[in-house]
């Protein structure tokens, strides 16, 4: 799948986090604080993720999110996950600092440079 821009990734990862999947939805409010943003901002972006086919919610209602979206959600934060847990404990960056930089880097680094990375620090056995 092509990469996305960093807000949609952030929207599927926050859908994700916050329990959805495609089966379980999450109401647009609750992605609207957990990413800080206005409830129209979210709107907007999932009637994008809707036309990508990556997200449903019908008029109105709960998003619940396709498989597609729903694998690309979880991919994300597994990225996430992978690089705060080296931050934090490979390298002793202080938790808050490491969010915020694996929030960037989790956007930044291409599948394959990703891929040959996380292959590399699951040996360390962090």
């Amino acid at each position: 799948m092509e990469k996305m821009s960093k807000s949609h990734e952030d929207y599927l990862e926050a859908i994700v986090m916050l329990g959805g999947t495609t089966e379980a939805s999450v109401r647009s409010v609750d992605v609207a604080t957990k990413l800080g943003v206005s409830k129209a901002s979210v709107n907007k972006a999932i009637a994008s993720l809707k036309e990508k086919g990556l997200a449903d919610q019908p008029y109105y209602g709960d998003i619940t999110l396709t498989d597609e979206g729903y694998d690309y959600g979880v991919s994300i934060l597994d990225r996430h996950h992978l690089l705060f847990a080296f931050l934090t404990k490979a390298l002793g960056i202080p938790a808050e600092r490491a969010e915020e930089e694996a929030c960037l880097m989790e956007h930044a680094i291409s599948d394959d440079s990703f891929a040959k990375w996380s292959a590399y620090v699951k040996k360390l056995d962090l």
